[in-house]
């Protein structure tokens, strides 16, 4: 008999499940009808129950209930899809694995109004780390932070196949008490005070040290909320990297970020750029203006100020475009040969320009 991926964890503390019964037959009652949009479930938590707490309950239960392990797509999983995709697809099959159990947590979680995250990592069973990545997820619950595995609160896989057998030490689970079996890649996602190391974490070392320096969880995930995303993709590869590299999931997770980052960074690049263009071509339509009228013996005749604030605005706009191209960091070789270009061409418009700007003022001495 053996028994695979989805056994409880010995040490692992179960919530108390008294209490619920009302929550689990109302959830019970939920009409086949709106159970294929996650809005619609969403709106029956709401509209049947107060609290946080009991909400993330009927959310955990109904996933528990009705959703069935696919073993067979255990090894095909893409661990970095288009969660929209997963949630229709859990939701028409009532299948899926790790990832279509957290997805379709979260997802109704965030539209029942409990703050909710996808937390990726790996995990350890008996002591031995597993040997697949797993996924799970995060809640917010009456201020303060819970971890919710609803793939591992479902059941448990025999003999390849899936077993209901609903497992409260996964709901609710205190940060604590999960960080013995679950280890996320970013350290951030402990919600702990003094994180894990993943050297400890492969020890067996995975209680709470408290002589490490204190690590501002609050504050961390408050800046992460406001960080754009390629900020969100360094600082966490940051701290992937300074939380110890000890097995190839990280690396497989640090290289996805990595790939992200020189996305994004390739793309501002580009984006930069093609505003310095812009910039230096509208510069250059203004400075043509200024040199047609100037070839044309400065006819008709206008006020100094208005025929000085053509070249004015053809230089800040040339000045702006220097800055933008000065924004750009690390750019790709392409970028940069094209960025060596443009500059060089902004340098020398603005030579010119300089030397408009001189003819104008001698032309407006010999006026005197």
């Amino acid at each position: 008999m053996t028994v695979i991926l989805l056994c409880s964890c010995i040490g692992l503390r179960a919530q108390n499940a008294t209490g619920y019964s009302a929550v689990n037959r109302i959830m019970s009652r939920i009409p086949e009808s709106l159970t294929y949009s996650t809005k619609e479930i969403a709106d029956y938590v709401n509209s049947n129950f107060p609290t946080r707490k009991v909400k993330a309950r009927a959310i955990f239960i109904w996933i528990a209930r009705n959703i069935q392990y696919d073993f067979d797509i255990i090894f095909d999983m893409n661990y970095y899809p288009d969660p929209a995709e997963l949630i229709e697809k859990v939701l028409k099959t009532r299948t899926g694995v790790c990832l279509h159990y957290a997805n379709l947590f979260s997802d109704i979680a965030n539209k029942a109004g409990i703050k909710a995250y996808i937390v990726q990592g790996y995990t350890k069973q008996h002591g031995v780390v597993d040997f697949l990545p797993h996924v799970w997820c995060a809640g917010l619950v009456d201020s303060a932070w819970y971890l919710f595995d609803p793939t591992w609160g479902s059941g448990y896989i025999m003999n390849g196949r899936f077993v209901k057998d609903l497992n409260n030490a996964y709901f609710m689970a205190s940060p604590e008490d999960l960080i013995i079996s679950h280890m996320p890649f970013d350290p951030l996602w402990q919600f702990l005070h003094f994180p894990v190391t993943n050297n400890e974490f492969y020890g067996r070392k995975s209680r709470i040290n408290t002589t490490k320096p204190f690590f501002n969880f609050t504050d961390t995930l408050y800046k992460y909320e406001h960080e754009s995303e390629i900020e969100r993709y360094i600082s966490s590869a940051r701290r992937i990297e300074q939380n110890g590299m000890t097995n190839a999931f990280l690396a497989a997770k640090l290289r996805v970020l990595q790939g992200e980052i020189a996305y994004y960074r390739d793309k501002t690049n580009v984006e930069k750029y093609d505003s310095a263009v812009k910039l230096y071509n509208e510069g250059i339509k203004l400075l043509n203006r200024f040199i047609s009228y100037s070839n044309n013996q400065y006819k008709p005749e206008k006020d100094s100020i208005q025929v000085k604030q053509i070249l004015d605005s053809a230089e800040c706009l040339l000045i702006k475009a220097i800055e933008t191209i000065q924004e750009i960091k690390d750019p790709l070789e392409n970028v940069a040969a094209a960025t060596t270009e443009l500059t060089n061409s902004i340098r020398g418009t603005m030579r010119l320009l300089s030397d408009q700007r001189a003819s104008l003022y001698r032309y407006f001495k010999s006026k005197r």
